[in-house]
């Protein structure tokens, strides 16, 4: 047992320590206001327990070289970019489609601060049911001939992971490369030791940001989100599910999932192919990838659709993803359709929906009407309540558990991908989104929007002033420890 002096000894160490980890975050981390304080808060608060939190994660991100690859001037990207730039400041860019044209500040935006190079020639096949999505990935997989790349924040290795492995296995044994890369926090039941077979055939498998020790992790705050998979080099998957029985709506906790996923044929394979080789080339020592033809095919028109790759994520000083999303909506004419399952936003993201919906913009949000994550679905609710004295329209999604991260424009512009709208995906997170500029495919996005409003409850502005004491405390509580959730 600990004598009194003993105590007070360590309750001054304590003290010291956290006073000091204060001076550092808010003098050396330069972090925004709330994150600021709602650290300071855990850190007093909750003293010992708050300093193992900030160790594992509160601490910032090194960000120098951390994504790296010569490979980028063989393929002639960094060309590529600075023509796109020069010609759209220049008023001298052709584009296919004269529609798109509209959007040429929001392209330049994404060129300038992603090397989001704009691709059009694209075939998009949108997937909003697991079921669908993961037997033409199998079909996919099945005639690969060359290379078969996969990126998952959550790979399970049951029922359904189970078969995407067999087929990746028998791929494997008939010599095409297989390369999976998993994120260790997301996919924290999986091993690198399950993988023995796919290895021994010849087969890669990396984890992103692994533990040093067992449960001990200083960058597990810093998670990679993304869901890419690409074939041949010729065609590519990204959107919103990851491997696992739940995505198939096999999970009683769950039911229902729906999710929004796309299956490209295009350019756009090529900036989503350098995509997952630097997140690859991150994870891995020995099995880097160099520049070969083989990843990089020429590629025949395949349609019509434009659209940018733009990543995010705590490597980068300009919120990406975010300011994308921004603007879409600084834009709009007649409404905006968002649908997320976590939705904590930010200041500028939360004035940029009130400033649509005071001009009269049709706003509607649909969220989860069930929670995956306790503390975020009260925080989400507090959110969408306050805008709701704004004027927009908020939905909970009934027939099961909504998961997709997608936001359409006025028919024109939409984008889908990883990045949900909350502090942690606009920067901490690792994402990519796919942001395209096509009636179509908009006008397609928007129609099942609608029809998942068929499968949802209003958020009335009476329902949500109708809430109990209890829901207000969760809310509060959640809303607090948002800048950190």
């Amino acid at each position: 047992m600990l004598n009194v002096a003993e105590l007070s000894v360590s309750a001054l160490i304590i003290i010291v320590v956290n006073i000091l980890l204060a001076i550092t975050i808010i003098f050396l981390e330069r972090r925004d206001a709330t994150s600021t304080w709602a650290w300071i808060l855990v850190l007093f608060f909750v003293p010992l327990a708050g300093f193992i939190l900030y160790l594992l994660l509160g601490r910032p991100l090194r960000k120098k070289h951390l994504f790296r690859w010569d490979g980028r001037k063989d393929i002639g990207i960094d060309q590529l970019i600075h023509y796109q730039i020069d010609a759209i400041a220049n008023d001298t860019f052709e584009y296919r489609n004269p529609q798109v044209e509209k959007y040429d500040e929001m392209i330049f935006m994404q060129l300038r601060n992603n090397d989001a190079v704009l691709t059009q020639d694209n075939a998009v096949q949108i997937f909003h049911d697991g079921v669908d999505k993961f037997e033409q990935l199998l079909l996919d997989i099945d005639q690969a001939r060359d290379h078969i790349h996969i990126q998952y924040y959550i790979f399970k290795l049951d029922q359904l992971g189970r078969r995407i492995y067999r087929a990746l296995l028998k791929k494997a044994h008939q010599g095409v490369k297989v390369r999976i890369l998993y994120d260790e926090m997301g996919s924290r039941t999986t091993k690198k030791r399950h993988f023995k077979e796919l290895i021994a055939a010849g087969g890669e498998v990396e984890v992103f940001f692994p533990s040093i020790l067992p449960l001990i992790n200083p960058r597990m705050n810093y998670r990679n989100h993304r869901k890419i998979v690409i074939i041949d080099g010729k065609i590519g998957y990204i959107g919103g599910f990851n491997v696992g029985d739940e995505y198939l709506g096999l999970k009683k906790q769950f039911g229902y999932w729906r999710d929004t996923h796309l299956r490209l044929q295009g350019s756009a394979i090529h900036p989503l192919q350098t995509r997952f080789i630097l997140d690859w080339n991150q994870a891995t020592n020995a099995h880097t990838i160099h520049y070969a033809n083989r990843y990089f095919p020429i590629i025949p028109r395949k349609g019509t659709v434009s659209m940018q790759i733009v990543s995010s994520g705590p490597d980068s000083n300009f919120e990406q993803i975010k300011n994308g999303y921004l603007k879409m909506i600084s834009m709009a004419k007649r409404y905006i359709y968002i649908q997320s399952p976590y939705f904590i936003p930010d200041q500028s993201f939360m004035d940029a929906i009130r400033i649509a919906c005071l001009s009269g913009i049709d706003v509607r949000i649909m969220i989860p009407n069930k929670p995956d994550h306790m503390f975020v679905y009260w925080a989400t609710y507090s959110y969408v309540g306050q805008l709701l004295e704004a004027g927009a329209k908020i939905f909970h999604y009934d027939r099961g558990f909504i998961h997709a991260k997608m936001i359409v424009v006025d028919d024109e512009v939409s984008t889908v991908g990883t990045a949900n709208i909350d502090l942690r995906s606009f920067r901490l997170n690792f994402e990519v989104n796919a942001f395209i500029y096509d009636r179509a495919v908009s006008h397609h996005l928007a129609e099942l929007f609608e029809r998942d409003m068929l499968d949802c409850s209003e958020l009335t502005i009476e329902r949500y002033h109708a809430r109990t004491v209890m829901i207000k405390m969760k809310e509060s509580i959640s809303r607090l420890l948002s800048p950190i959730l």
